[in-house]
C-alpha cells in the first residue's frame, strides 16, 4: 500500500523549454512509482520525459513569454480535464513565481503550500536575495547594484577583478540574444558594456565579489518545509563534477553530511517563513571557510532524487504527503549516495558506487526515457559539431566566460580555459533549468 494518497493526482509545471531537464523526469518517476497519477505541463515535442511509463498525460505548456493570465488559463484547462484537486509542483523558477502570484486563483483546483505570494519571487531575484541574506545574517558574496555604466565600471574596480555579473531576474533573459544569466567579467569595460544591455536582459545588473572554485567548495541543500515549518525530504550535498567543468550544473553529486550548510538552510527558511520545496547553492570561501549562499531556487533542484532516504522520501513526495495531510515517514539519511547525469558524466555512471547511486535518465523500470535521451543528445552534439565545422576558423572570444555560480579558478591553465569556453557554448534549451 502506498504511503501517498493516490486519489490525488500531481501536476508538474515547467514553463522553461528544456528537453534535457532531468529533474522533471525524476519527479515523474518518484510520484508515479508511488501510484500517483502524474500530469506534466511542459514542452513535449522533443522531451524524453514524454516516453516515461509513469506519465499519465502530457499537456501543452504556456507559450514562451506568456502572461500570468495565460498561464492561469493553461492551468485551469488542465484542472478541468483532471476534474479533481491536484498537487501542483513548479519545476522551474518562472513556474514557481507564476504559481506564487496566482495562488489564490489556483487554490480551488490545486493543493499548494501556504506560501506568501511574493516570497518565491523575492528569493529568486538575485538582488533581493542579497538583501535577504544581509537581514538574516547569512554569508553572501559582497554585491553591488550599479545605476549607470560608470558605476558598473567603478564597482568592478571596487570589488576587485575578476567579478561575477548577474542579471537580477534571470528567468526574464530572452533566448537568442547571447546574454547569459551569470558571467565572470575581467575588466571594467566589460562591466560597463554589460550594464548597457540591462533593458535587453529585462532586469537589473548586479556585480558580486568572485569566490574561486576548488575542491570541496561547491555545496547544495535541498529540502521541503512542511506546514509546521520543519525541513524534510532533503539534505546537504557536495558537487563532485559540474558541467561545464568547475562552474555549471551538477553532473555528479554526493549526499555528504554538513552541519554548517544544514544549519544555514534551516535558519534561513525559518526566518523567511518559507513553505514548500527549495534548492540552495553554496560556495565555501577558501580564505574564511564560510559558506556563502549563491542561489535560492524556490522549486526542486534537478538532482533532488539524490536525497531519497531509507523510507523512500524525497522533496516531491514530501510535498504530496504534506498537502494531502498524510504523515511523512521518518526514514534515515543515506550519506555517500550519489547522483549522476549520464550525458554530462558518462564515465562516472560506469564506476562502482558502494553507497548507492541513481542515474538521471536510465532506470531499469523505465527504460524508454534513457533511450530517447541518448538519441536526442546524439543529434544535439552532431548539430553542434556541424556548426563548428561549417563556420570555419573563429576569432578568439572577447565575451566573458560563462558560469552558473561564481566562475572558475583564475589558476586554470590556458588549455583548461579553452576547453571550458567550448563546453560553455550552451544552447538556450540547455542553459536555463538544468541546475
Amino acid at each position: 500500500m502506498s504511503l501517498l494518497d493516490i486519489r490525488v493526482p500531481a501536476v508538474l509545471l515547467r514553463i522553461d523549454r528544456n528537453p534535457f531537464h532531468h529533474g522533471t523526469l525524476g519527479a515523474v518517476r518518484s510520484l508515479g512509482r508511488a501510484g500517483v497519477e502524474v500530469h506534466v505541463v511542459a514542452d513535449s515535442s522533443a522531451s524524453p520525459v514524454r516516453s516515461s511509463r509513469f506519465v499519465c498525460q502530457m499537456h501543452p505548456p504556456p507559450a514562451p513569454g506568456a502572461s500570468l493570465a495565460e498561464i492561469a488559463v493553461t492551468l485551469r484547462r488542465v484542472a478541468a480535464r483532471i476534474a479533481r484537486p491536484a498537487v501542483l509542483i513548479a519545476m522551474d523558477d518562472a513556474s514557481a513565481i507564476a504559481v506564487g502570484r496566482l495562488r489564490d486563483e489556483l487554490a480551488p483546483s490545486y493543493l499548494l503550500p501556504q506560501q506568501p505570494g511574493a516570497l518565491a519571487e523575492r528569493v529568486a531575484d538575485k538582488a533581493e536575495l542579497a538583501a535577504v541574506c544581509a537581514s538574516a545574517d547569512i554569508p553572501h558574496p559582497v554585491t553591488l547594484i550599479p545605476e549607470s555604466p560608470a558605476q558598473a565600471a567603478s564597482a568592478a574596480w571596487q570589488l576587485g577583478l575578476p567579478v561575477v555579473a548577474k542579471w537580477s531576474r534571470p528567468w526574464l533573459v530572452p533566448c537568442g540574444t547571447g546574454l547569459r544569466s551569470t558571467v565572470v567579467v575581467h575588466s571594467a569595460q566589460e562591466a560597463r558594456e554589460l550594464y548597457l544591455r540591462a533593458e535587453e536582459a529585462g532586469s537589473r545588473l548586479l556585480l558580486q565579489a568572485f569566490l574561486p572554485s576548488g575542491p570541496d567548495r561547491d555545496w547544495f541543500f535541498h529540502g521541503y518545509v512542511d506546514r509546521t515549518g520543519a525541513v524534510r525530504g532533503g539534505g546537504p550535498g557536495r558537487k563532485q563534477r559540474a558541467w561545464p567543468r568547475g562552474a555549471g550544473l551538477t553532473a555528479v553529486g554526493r549526499w555528504t553530511p554538513n552541519p554548517q550548510v544544514q544549519a544555514l538552510a534551516e535558519r534561513l527558511t525559518a526566518e523567511l517563513g518559507y513553505r514548500g520545496i527549495f534548492d540552495l547553492d553554496f560556495r565555501r570561501c577558501g580564505t574564511t571557510g564560510s559558506y556563502h549562499l549563491l542561489d535560492f531556487n524556490p522549486r526542486p533542484g534537478a538532482q533532488f532524487r539524490l536525497f531519497t532516504d531509507s523510507g523512500g522520501l524525497d522533496v516531491v513526495r514530501a510535498q504530496h504527503l504534506d498537502l494531502t495531510h498524510r504523515p511523512l515517514p521518518d526514514g534515515s539519511p543515506r550519506p555517500g549516495r550519489s547522483f549522476v547525469v549520464e550525458n554530462y558524466a558518462p564515465l562516472s555512471a560506469l564506476r562502482p558506487a558502494p553507497a548507492g547511486r541513481e542515474l538521471a535518465w536510465y532506470a531499469p523500470d523505465d527504460r524508454a526515457p534513457g533511450r530517447a535521451m541518448w538519441g536526442l543528445w546524439a543529434g544535439h552534439v552532431l548539430r553542434k559539431l556541424r556548426g563548428r565545422l561549417g563556420s570555419g576558423p573563429q576569432p578568439a572570444p572577447t565575451a566573458a566566460r560563462v558560469v552558473r555560480q561564481s566562475g572558475t579558478s583564475p589558476l586554470d591553465t590556458p588549455a583548461e580555459q579553452a576547453e571550458l569556453t567550448k563546453l560553455t557554448e550552451l544552447s538556450d534549451d540547455e542553459k536555463a533549468s538544468s541546475c
